[in-house]
């Protein structure tokens, strides 16, 4: 009986263990091509003769934000198929507008009579960036980039519908057999690593704060 019992066990932690690790892998790829796509496009938009086109990246980038993520989902399955790559895709999407936004008004916030003391110390456009704007702009950068992260999470958990893993792949196992606990499994999961990892995130964007106030 106990081993039978502790058989039962250790399928239930395998299954949430390998879950859970799919539900990260989609969040941290996703969000890390959405950095490294968002933060270019938002210093993009801060860059004179640059500025009239903030409208239109701003408008590319909110596409995921106004589309529900399950449309988003259905439109791509059929153009890249099921799986990760297709969820990937989707959360990638539906994390650049805070990114980009975020990137944009950290710059922008950055104190002007900074950036004309470093013009006048004949530091160059591409140094005042690099060692002005984007350290000083960085808590507020990584303030979007935690939104993305946390929001991610949650819709993650739909990729479970094309078949991507992750800790929705619980509600859809439970609902066609009418099974509330594995539905309420996969719901509490989702929302633990959700608050978790904003939690980490929001200690980490704290210290940014801090080192940033004091330099």
């Amino acid at each position: 009986m106990e081993a039978n019992m502790m058989g039962s066990w250790e399928i239930g932690f395998g299954s949430v263990t390998g879950a859970g690790v799919e539900h990260l892998r989609l969040i941290l790829i996703s969000t890390g091509l959405a950095i490294a796509a968002a933060v270019p496009a938002g210093i993009l938009i801060t860059r004179r003769g640059f500025r009239d086109f903030s409208g239109l990246i701003l408008g590319v980038a909110n596409i995921g934000q106004s589309v529900p993520s399950i449309a988003i989902l259905a439109v791509f399955m059929g153009i890249l198929g099921i799986g990760a790559k297709t969820a990937i895709f989707a959360l990638w999407l539906y994390a650049l507008l805070p990114i980009v936004r975020n990137t944009a008004t950290g710059i922008e916030e950055v104190d002007p009579n900074i950036i004309e003391a470093a013009t006048g110390m004949g530091m160059t456009s591409r140094q005042i960036l690099l060692q002005i704007e984007l350290p000083l702009a960085f808590p507020v950068m990584f303030a979007g980039m935690r939104t993305a992260a946390v929001i991610n999470v949650g819709t993650a958990a739909l990729g479970a519908f094309i078949g991507a893993g992750g800790f929705g792949t619980f509600i859809i196992t439970g609902i066609p057999l009418s099974r509330e606990r594995m539905i309420l499994v996969g719901a509490i999961l989702t929302a633990v690593l959700a608050v978790l990892m904003d939690w980490i995130l929001g200690k980490i964007e704290d210290r940014l704060v801090v080192s940033t106030a004091r330099a």
